[in-house]
């Protein structure tokens, strides 16, 4: 990808101070930008983001539930009063990075990546098309700061979200000519034609469905040799790589299999454990297989919509 202006000017954002939770306080001194690292919120959560952003991780996957009138809830559980996703993450994530020029972080060089998993027992189709439209008029409304796809091009911004837990989702989103959300998909995906990677960004799988290791020994010749062919084939096909799922175990099981993962060159792991992989990203980070192309130095308020970006290098993470 070549250097995408991010806007920085978001109209309607006089008075979002108010939204923000009392759990905002604890970001004001974050540590360094981990772009390797996301957090996977407990579905027990009050307030997911602050914690996230202070620890400088680059992601977070929060769980949602489809309320009244398409509101999306944090959690698998009943919708609860104030407990929504626009409250607590979209409002103060987009209002601290329009505050900052464009990026959430003075060292931010890749998106933030935000997974709105939805979760609970609601799999009514007509539902999650409401909820998914809330979704995507909410996401509009801070367009200057995400990334979006325009055709089969895909232009970087300081946030991009994907949409997991609804059937066909890809089939929904193809459907928008611009759109402000991406599917997830799998290793299966690579080179699939119906799976662009503008429509399909990202490569994302639980560790447990292709590797057995559980960090407790040595990995085998056979995994650490298949962990690195599907790395190096998602990149060369253009997607970047998410590996979530790490099995429950001490951490240092956990850490034995993401150092395995760093060294293959997974552009993304996800964990619950916040505080130690955010610990061992600072010590051991993910080696890089190619150059990533840096977000612009600069927000620019813009009233219309951007051009074009130039089709992005292949070689280059794409979101």
């Amino acid at each position: 990808m070549n250097g995408a202006t991010i806007a920085g000017g978001l109209a309607g954002l006089a008075g979002v101070a108010g939204a923000v939770s009392a759990g905002t306080v604890l970001i004001r001194r974050p540590r360094p930008f981990q772009p390797s690292g996301h957090a996977i919120a407990a579905p027990t959560s009050i307030d997911p983001l602050p914690e996230v952003i202070r620890r400088g991780l680059g992601g977070l996957t929060v769980p949602v539930t489809p309320g009244p009138h398409g509101e999306l809830f944090l959690g698998p559980g009943g919708p609860q009063p104030g407990r929504t996703l626009r409250r607590l993450v979209l409002t103060p994530l987009f209002a601290r990075i329009a505050g900052r020029g464009g990026r959430l972080a003075r060292e931010q060089q890749t998106p933030f990546r935000l997974v709105v998993e939805f979760t609970g027992a609601i799999r009514e189709a007509e539902t999650l098309l409401r909820a998914y439209r809330m979704l995507d008029q909410q996401l509009r409304d801070h367009a200057g700061l995400l990334s979006h796809s325009d055709g089969d091009t895909l232009v970087p911004g300081a946030v991009t979200v994907s949409v997991s837990g609804i059937v066909d989702v890809r089939e929904l989103l193809a459907t928008q000519s611009e759109r402000y959300a991406f599917a997830d998909g799998t290793f299966d995906d690579l080179g699939s034609r119906s799976a662009p990677p503008a429509l399909v960004p990202t490569i994302s799988e639980p560790w447990s469905r292709r590797f057995g290791w559980d960090g407790r020994e040595p990995i085998s010749a056979e995994e650490r040799h298949l962990l690195h062919a599907l790395v190096r084939q998602a990149h060369e096909d253009g997607r970047t790589v998410r590996i979530a799922g790490i099995p429950e175990g001490s951490r240092q099981a956990r850490r034995a299999i993401w150092t395995e993962l760093g060294a293959a060159g997974v552009d993304v792991i996800a964990d619950r454990d916040q505080r130690g992989l955010a610990g061992h990203l600072r010590r051991h980070p993910v080696s890089r297989r190619a150059p990533i192309a840096p977000l612009p130095t600069r927000a620019v308020r813009r009233s219309s919509p951007r051009p074009h970006a130039p089709r992005p290098d292949r070689r280059h993470e794409p979101v």
